[in-house]
């Protein structure tokens, strides 16, 4: 994301709390001291984890709410409950915009993210040319909280998928059915999906469950998804999903 706006002509500066050297070489800064970032950076876009983490970033170990004090718009790009995001609003001395992105790292990487956007209208057209350097899609769901309401309904039905696509696949290996031949099938037939169809570009396709990696982080989306479900909802089919994402293995290639 970073890259992408550098490549557009944007003036971005990048933060991570692992040393530089952890990335390949390239144009663009990235500090990891907060300190090194420019006191007149008006736009904050946040591609953490999680709550425990965009905590630390705006408020306790970076602080950058108060290191940064021409901040005009802080962009949250992870995917976080949709009630953390409706509190935050009011805890932060800026416009708060939600922007949660999805496409995995290729899309990252290829400039082709779509983007679920919350937030009022001057503000998301202000904010559209950086998210049309960074993606492709765009579909601005409402007020804030409203795109993050869409991501995680969104990755409920992409962790579901998920689960099921890998169950699929270990059942053929087990009825001795060729796995290229059956994604095949199935991206032309009515079983399609994006990790099915995708499968040799994701880059977790055949990952197993870890709470540091990006299966780990579709379990987080669901329960993200279920922390603001409809009162009285019936969650036993993502109570279910979670489940099979916990228990999944890697999977050879």
């Amino acid at each position: 994301m970073l890259a992408a706006l550098c490549a557009a002509g944007f003036d971005a500066t990048g933060f991570d709390i692992r040393d530089p050297s952890h990335y390949e070489t390239h144009s663009y800064t990235i500090a990891n001291d907060p300190s090194k970032l420019p006191a007149e950076t008006e736009i904050l876009i946040s591609v953490v984890r999680d709550i425990a983490q965009t905590e630390a970033l705006l408020f306790t170990d970076q602080a950058l709410l108060n290191r940064l004090p021409a901040l005009t718009h802080v962009v949250i790009s992870s995917t976080l409950s949709p009630r953390y995001i409706t509190a935050l609003k009011d805890r932060i001395p800026c416009t708060l915009i939600d922007a949660p992105m999805s496409g995995a790292a290729i899309a990252a990487q290829e400039a082709r993210l779509s983007f679920m956007l919350g937030g009022g209208d001057l503000d998301i057209a202000h904010l559209m040319p950086l998210f049309s350097a960074m993606g492709a899609h765009f579909h601005h769901m409402g007020g804030t909280g409203a795109g993050m309401s869409a991501k995680v309904l969104n990755n409920l039905l992409a962790a579901t998928n998920t689960a099921t696509t890998r169950l699929v696949l270990d059942w053929a290996d087990a009825a001795q059915i060729d796995e290229r031949k059956l994604l095949d099938l199935i991206h032309t037939s009515s079983g399609q999906n994006w990790l099915a169809s995708g499968f040799e570009n994701i880059e977790f396709a055949r990952d197993g469950f870890a709470d540091d990696n990006t299966i780990g982080i579709l379990k987080k989306d669901v329960e993200s998804a279920l922390d603001a479900a409809p009162d009285g909802a019936d969650t036993s089919l993502p109570e279910t999903v979670i489940r099979h994402i916990r228990a999944l293995k890697p999977r050879p290639s």
